[in-house]
Formats: structure tokens, C-alpha cells, sequence
């Protein structure tokens, strides 16, 4: 009988890295472009789009992900995956062939559509093959995983960007994805419960997928984005535009609560679980943590290859004590919390030592010496890794299986939703405060600050020499530090959060109460029992 619970669990491990791979492949597209992105701009002459190219992926992935997880909870889990990781290698296509800025906008947006189901996907895997003391352990392979994309992103697109081209950034996914794709036809993933034939699914697809709902969130999140980003960049905040746009967003979103509340346990994302506490601390969680990862990212990328002159490759080996942070960190919480039992600590942790590490790279100037900003990234990276798994292992551990897709698309949801506010809201800061810097010595400079702007990162010593240099600089250093206030102010946000994921132990297995309207707020417990297939093996063993 141990030889088979081995085997089993050895054929479970497999099924699970083998949908892990593909999502830190759409991970590893956000960071990806950090590097490439000057180099970017300066082609398409579109460095006021800098924050789009993030934060159009995420818009893509935020607006998508309330409906992914009702869609994972109706369909294979296996086919809806695969369906949405075709998605995903079609927007990387589109990034890859780009003619233009709005053209490659349009690709991220559409592969951030399909990274909203790889991303649910992965995770709710990890819970229907794995037992639950098995979880957090995977959970920290997969966020490790995903760390190391996000942390070698930088790297492999400067080498990309400046051994071939910044195109293959992206059309790297495509051989690399059917490959990928290829395994997880012949691999099974078991369903947490019975699901209705999809054709049934379909003939009923508005009340069965909720789609009214999707019509309301879609546009409210789209509004919400477009209005930060206008603000203060095409348009004055105090613009009708700007206004109607977020006012819209707002009045939109309202519709989508009172109707998901409507919906009962039918909404596409059920109103009491929005009201779980473990549930919306982990959302909160994630909404500020991603951000304190991305925001330092693309700037700090500027950062070397504007003030340093790197080249891509180069500002990517420059950003290698991030990823030593961030790989060794998530990895080792991940084990940790697995021992140990408990995940908070380490929330806790990782949001104080990302306020101090932003704090100190805040101080950037021209004349920083490399001591110091390697010790400030690899604050920044431990503090990363500290903070990347632990939201993921609390719902994965208090939240009833068969209810983990939708729960992990709500935490997602947030997730994104606070990575696209944050980069939009860095890249306003940035751009407005690089307009003001320059503006403030053009006496120095002798330029108007819309041609040194318009010009892009890699062309600044092409257009400026000498002491006029100096100046335009300095004014990169003082906003690329502007930026880094944000990321102080997002890691004590964690801070504020995290706390209400409560003090658990997840080494104690429990059988868990869906949560529905009827449901406590806390899901009721109810006496210690084993993991469903790992009882029923043991029962098979016993006879």
C-alpha cells in the first residue's frame, strides 16, 4: 500500500508541475518586458505608454478572472485550462508582431486575458490532486516558480532585446507553449465534485456562467484603468473625461455587488463569499502585496539604463540581487510554512522589510555606489519572496475545495486590480514628475521637457551631452525615486491586511462547510478527517 500512495502521489507531483510550467510562463511575460520596454518606447516613440504595457496584462487578467473562476467551477478543469493558455499564446503572438504601440497594447491585453484562467487554473489544481499537507509545499514550488520568472524576466528580455530582437520576448511562448501544452493532453485532473455536461452548460451559459455579472465587472474595470491612466497624462484629473470614466467605474461596480448579491450562491462570484473574512483579507493581501513587487520592477530597470546607460541585458544582471531575494525567499516561506504551520509570520514580516527596502531605494541618485543599491534590491527581493505564497496556502487551506476556484479568482481579481492601479498609478508619478524635473532645469537643459520625453530612454545621450546631461539625469534619479514612495506606501498597506488571515495552523487537515448564505462567516469545522483520495486509498488498501 505505501508503494502505491507513492506512486500515486509521484503521478499527482507530475500533473502538477506540468500545469504549474505554463503559468509561470505567463508570470514570467509581465516581468519580461521590464527590461525590453525602454528599448520599446524608443521604437514606437510611446514612453507615455510605459505604464500600459504592464497594466494592460493586468487589466486583461483582472477583468477576466471574476469569470474564470466560475467557468473553472463549471467546466474540466483540465480543458478550461488548456483553452485558456491558447488565449494567452495568441496575445503573446500579437505582442510579437506589433506594428505599433496600440497594436502591442492590444496583444498584452489579450494575453492577460488567457493568464487569468493559467493563473486560477494552476492553483486550483494544486488542490484537487495534491492532499492538503502536501499544499503549502507546492504552493511554495509553484509561487517559486513563478518568483523566478518574475525575477530572470528582466534578464532574459535584455538578452532578447539585445542579442536578437525584443519581439522574441514573446514569440519564445509560442514553441515553448505547445510543448507544454502538448503534455497536459495525456495528464488527468481529478474534479473536488460531479460537473454537468458542457453543452448543458452552454444552453444555459447566461445563468450557469452568471454573464450578466461579467458584463457589469468587465466595463466598471476598464473604466477604473483607463481613468488612472488618463489622469493627469492625456487629460487634467479634473477633466469631465477623467471624472465620468472613474465616477462610471464606480457607479458600474456598485451594479455588479447588488446584483451578485441578487444571485445568492449562484453569482458568478457569490456575495457571502465576498464577505468571508479569510476571503477578503487574502484579496486585500494580495491587492497591495503584488504591487510591492511590480512596482520597483520597471523603474528600477529605468533606472540602470537611463542613469548607468546599461544596455538591457546588462540592467537585467543588475537586477540579479532582486532575484536571488525572490527565488531563495519564496521557496524557503513556502517549506517553512509547510513545517511550521503557520503563514502570517512571514506576511508580517515581508510588508516591514519592503517598506524599509523601498525606503532606502527612494534614495537613488546618479552618484549611488553599488553597494548600496545591490543591499537595497535584495531587501526588496527577500521581502518579496517573504510575502508570495502565504495568501494562496490560506485559501487553499480554509476554503472547501470544491470552492477554491472561485475563491482564488476573487483573490486574483484583487490581485490584479491592485498590480494594474499601481503600475498606472507609478507611471503617472513617474511621467508627471519627470515632466516637472526636467521642467524645473531647463535652464540647465535648454530643450523642452516633451522632446527629451518623446525621445525615450535609450536616445537620451544622442539628444544631450555634457552638463545639460548631468541635469536630464538627475531628473530620471528624482522621479524613479517618486516612484519608490508608492512602493513604501503599498508594503504597509500589507501591513494593515494581512492580519485578518487569522493565526492558523494548516498541519491540522479539517473538513470544511461550503460557504453560502446560509454559511457562519467562519466555515464551520467539522471533526478531523483524511483527505477524500487519500481515504479512499487507504480504504482500497485495507481490502
Amino acid at each position: 500500500m505505501g508503494q502505491k500512495l507513492g506512486t500515486i502521489t509521484q503521478y499527482r507531483s507530475r500533473t502538477v508541475l506540468k500545469t504549474v510550467l505554463p503559468a509561470k510562463m505567463q508570470t514570467s511575460n509581465l516581468a519580461v518586458i521590464s527590461t525590453a520596454t525602454p528599448v520599446i518606447t524608443s521604437q514606437f516613440n510611446s514612453l507615455v505608454d510605459v505604464g500600459w504595457y504592464g497594466g494592460a496584462y493586468q487589466l486583461g487578467s483582472a477583468a477576466f478572472q471574476p469569470l474564470s473562476g466560475k467557468i473553472y467551477s463549471q467546466f474540466p478543469i483540465k480543458w478550461t485550462f488548456l483553452v485558456f493558455f491558447f488565449i494567452f499564446e495568441a496575445g503573446s503572438a500579437i505582442c510579437g508582431a506589433a506594428q505599433s504601440s496600440p497594436m502591442f497594447i492590444v496583444g498584452r491585453t489579450i494575453a492577460g486575458i488567457g493568464s487569468a484562467g493559467v493563473a486560477n487554473g494552476a492553483v486550483t489544481t494544486i488542490s484537487a490532486v495534491l492532499p492538503t499537507r502536501k499544499q503549502a509545499l507546492f504552493m511554495g514550488l509553484n509561487m517559486g516558480m513563478g518568483q523566478l520568472g518574475l525575477a530572470t524576466g528582466p534578464i532574459i528580455g535584455g538578452a532578447f532585446t539585445t542579442k536578437v530582437s525584443w519581439r522574441w520576448c514573446f514569440y519564445i511562448n509560442l514553441p515553448l507553449g505547445a510543448v507544454v501544452g502538448g503534455f497536459l493532453l495525456f495528464n488527468n485532473v481529478p474534479e473536488p465534485k460531479a460537473k454537468r455536461p458542457p453543452m448543458e452548460i452552454l444552453e444555459n451559459a447566461i445563468k450557469s456562467l452568471d454573464l450578466p455579472g461579467f458584463m457589469l465587472i468587465c466595463p466598471a474595470v476598464v473604466m477604473f484603468l483607463l481613468g488612472l491612466q488618463f489622469g493627469g497624462n492625456q487629460y487634467p484629473w479634473d477633466s469631465s473625461v477623467v471624472i465620468g470614466l472613474l465616477v462610471g467605474a464606480v457607479v458600474t461596480f456598485a451594479l455588479f455587488l447588488a446584483w451578485e448579491h441578487r444571485q445568492g450562491d449562484n453569482a458568478m462570484v457569490p456575495f457571502a463569499m465576498l464577505k468571508h473574512k479569510i476571503i477578503w483579507s487574502a484579496a486585500m493581501t494580495m491587492f497591495f502585496s503584488l504591487s510591492s513587487v511590480l512596482v520597483a520592477d520597471f523603474y528600477i530597470a529605468i533606472y540602470f539604463q537611463a542613469i548607468h546607460n546599461d544596455s538591457p541585458l546588462m540592467s537585467g544582471v543588475h537586477m540579479l540581487p532582486i532575484t536571488l531575494g525572490l527565488v531563495v525567499f519564496t521557496v524557503i516561506s513556502g517549506v517553512l510554512i509547510s513545517v511550521l504551520g503557520y503563514y502570517l509570520p512571514f506576511l508580517l514580516a515581508g510588508g516591514a522589510i519592503s517598506a524599509v527596502g523601498y525606503g532606502l531605494l527612494s534614495t537613488l541618485s546618479p552618484s549611488t555606489s553599488a553597494a548600496n543599491w545591490i543591499g537595497y534590491q535584495i531587501l526588496y527581493g527577500i521581502a518579496s519572496g517573504c510575502t508570495a505564497a502565504a495568501p494562496f496556502i490560506a485559501i487553499q487551506n480554509l476554503v472547501p475545495a470544491e470552492q477554491i476556484s472561485l475563491a482564488m479568482a476573487i483573490v486574483i481579481f484583487w490581485q490584479n486590480i491592485g498590480a494594474s492601479t499601481s503600475l498606472i498609478a507609478a507611471n503617472a508619478i513617474f511621467s508627471n514628475s519627470l515632466r516637472r524635473q526636467l521642467q524645473q532645469r531647463i535652464a540647465e537643459i535648454g530643450i523642452s521637457p516633451d522632446i527629451i520625453i518623446d525621445t525615450g530612454v535609450h536616445s537620451i545621450r544622442n539628444l544631450v551631452s555634457g552638463s545639460q546631461l548631468t541635469a536630464v539625469l538627475a531628473a530620471y534619479a528624482k522621479s524613479v525615486d517618486n516612484v519608490m514612495y508608492l512602493g513604501v506606501a503599498v508594503s504597509i498597506a500589507v501591513l494593515v491586511f494581512a492580519p485578518g488571515l487569522g493565526w492558523k495552523d494548516i498541519r491540522k487537515v479539517k473538513d470544511l462547510q461550503a460557504i453560502s448564505q446560509d454559511s457562519p462567516d467562519k466555515p464551520e469545522k467539522k471533526p478531523m478527517i483524511q483527505e477524500a483520495g487519500v481515504r479512499e486509498l487507504w480504504t482500497n488498501g485495507a481490502k
